[in-house]
């Protein structure tokens, strides 16, 4: 794909979540673009950098570690697939946000990881609100509670909840996980008694963002459609 093209690419989901918004009675700044980089080389980050995009998402440790010091300082990196406890380490200091957080011994390390390097690290709760057997997180009956647990672990701040949505050809069969999810953070937040933020939402991909927008995503992970197919070889 052309430099054109990733360019294009960027700008025209920027224009979807605008419109999305738009329908919505949203600010599209109160939704931020993640692009999804996983198994592309730091050449095509750097194309979707210089068209403005400066948070990019990564399923997996390496490879943050790979283009971490490669690429711009200033680029806010989302660790957003499965992240095993013996990772942690490598990369507390270097990600803006944990996105798959999703059981109380992962948490544990990434307080304990974060306090050794002096850091506060934003986390998501992953929530497999559609109980798809092949999909880490929580299910959602679980959440309160687990949050209630989680929330004063130190080095940490809950920010909210990410899931992943069943693939599908249409993506208004995912509009009432997205429903489902948002319903389940304004909960949370009403039983709360402490004075800590909990909003964000990381929900929608290439094929339903648009659905997740308008149902109140704040964070939206979009690869294929910026970056076009990826290549599963790497």
């Amino acid at each position: 794909m052309s430099q054109t093209d990733i360019k294009m690419n960027y700008v025209q989901v920027l224009h979807n979540i605008k419109n999305a918004c738009d329908k919505a009675g949203r600010n599209k700044e109160d939704v931020t673009l993640i692009a999804v980089s996983k198994t592309k080389p730091v050449e095509m980050l750097q194309e979707v950098y210089d068209a403005g995009c400066r948070d990019f998402g990564e399923n997996k440790v390496q490879e943050i570690m790979d283009k971490y010091d490669k690429l711009p300082s200033d680029i806010r990196w989302h660790m957003i697939g499965h992240l095993q406890t013996n990772k942690v380490k490598y990369i507390v200091d270097k990600v803006y946000m944990i996105h798959s957080v999703d059981s109380m011994k992962l948490a544990k390390e990434i307080s304990k990881e974060a306090l050794k390097k002096n850091v506060t690290v934003k986390i998501l709760l992953e929530v497999n609100v559609a109980k798809e057997e092949s999909k880490f997180g929580m299910m959602s009956e679980e959440v309160k509670n687990f949050y209630k647990e989680v929330i004063d672990l130190p080095g940490l701040e809950v920010c909210g909840l990410m899931t992943i949505a069943p693939y599908v050809e249409n993506a208004e069969e995912n509009r009432q996980y997205f429903v489902n999810l948002k319903q389940l953070v304004v909960d949370i937040a009403d039983e709360k008694t402490d004075n800590k933020s909990i909003g964000e939402l990381s929900m929608g991909m290439t094929g339903d963002y648009e659905v997740a927008v308008e149902e109140g995503a704040t964070y939206v992970r979009v690869g294929t459609g910026i970056f076009g197919e990826r290549n599963y070889a790497i």
